[in-house]
């Protein structure tokens, strides 16, 4: 038989999520019959089921396990294609970077001025975004490139644009903060924040130590982050330069000797063939290597 057809797999896609045919036929706007044919009708053309309709609630199988993580990015894709196609037909459109508020601000003013010396550059837009979410706008096609940290790079080209250590955030009253330097197993047992998206942020990010998952406080942004801190509700492992930034009585900052760095990557869809992109990055690393020197 044929291969499934896209409107089969966005059908399957509903229905696995919801786990019911009803929910789902009214979430897609059609009668509940069709939709129970076309899931027939995809089992008969993969040869495999994909549902276990034996029990009180639709499950299901590992061959349906399967085929919802491969159709989450398929349909990931080809939403993303679609998009970034519109956008290109988009008279004046620009090259969308997207960053988490705070990071390489200057950079980013260094980067405008040189990219647009050509005049037939496409403006640059920023678009700011929650730490952890600049992947996904590469994916889903709202964004042409990234600057970000600690992000799954799935489908994406990256390339490491600076590295910095990170230092403890502690509470000034905390009996570590009379110590000069720390270890990551000086943090083992200290509650640690929690981001909002479990799945960005970890135990390991936070204190170095990914045997057990974060235990404290939910945060949103680094501003919160150093409130808890302050407060004594956490401990943090954060950037040397976000310390540098947020110089205050009552967080204290201290080198930990064996904590891993703080990796700032340049992020961009995988085998774009966009030369503005290129030029981007070109530049990017360029500016970035000169201020390390």
């Amino acid at each position: 038989m044929p291969d499934p057809e896209i409107r089969e797999l966005r059908y399957f896609h509903a229905v696995a999520e919801d786990r019911n045919i009803t929910h789902a036929a009214a979430r897609l706007g059609i009668a509940q019959p069709p939709l129970s044919r076309a899931m027939r009708q995809l089992e008969r053309r993969l040869g495999v089921a994909l549902f276990d309709r034996t029990g009180p609630r639709l499950t299901l199988t590992e061959a349906g396990e399967t085929l919802l993580k491969e159709a989450t990015v398929v349909l990931g894709a080809l939403d993303a294609a679609v998009r970034r196609t519109r956008r290109a037909a988009q008279s004046g459109h620009g090259l969308v970077v997207t960053v988490y508020p705070g990071v390489v601000t200057e950079l980013l003013h260094q980067l405008k001025v040189r990219f647009h010396a050509d005049p037939a550059a496409p403006e640059i837009e920023i678009l700011l975004s929650e730490f952890g979410a600049q992947a996904d706008l590469l994916r889903d096609g709202r964004a042409d490139v990234a600057i970000a940290s600690c992000v799954n790079t799935r489908g994406l080209d990256t390339e490491p644009l600076h590295t910095e250590p990170r230092v403890a955030a502690l509470p000034a009253t905390h009996p570590l903060a009379q110590r000069a330097t720390l270890t990551t197993a000086d943090l083992a047992t200290e509650p640690a924040p929690r981001w909002r998206d479990p799945a960005t942020i970890d135990r390991d990010y936070w204190l170095g130590n990914p045997d057990r998952p974060a235990d404290g406080p939910v945060v949103r942004d680094s501003a919160q982050l150093l409130e808890v801190v302050a407060l004594g509700q956490a401990l943090a492992l954060v950037p040397a330069s976000l310390a540098a930034r947020n110089v205050r009585p009552d967080v204290i900052y201290r080198p930990v000797l064996d904590a891993a760095p703080y990796q700032t990557l340049l992020l961009w869809p995988e085998n774009s063939r966009s030369p503005w992109i290129a030029r981007f990055v070109r530049m990017a690393l360029e500016l970035a290597a000169a201020r390390d020197v």
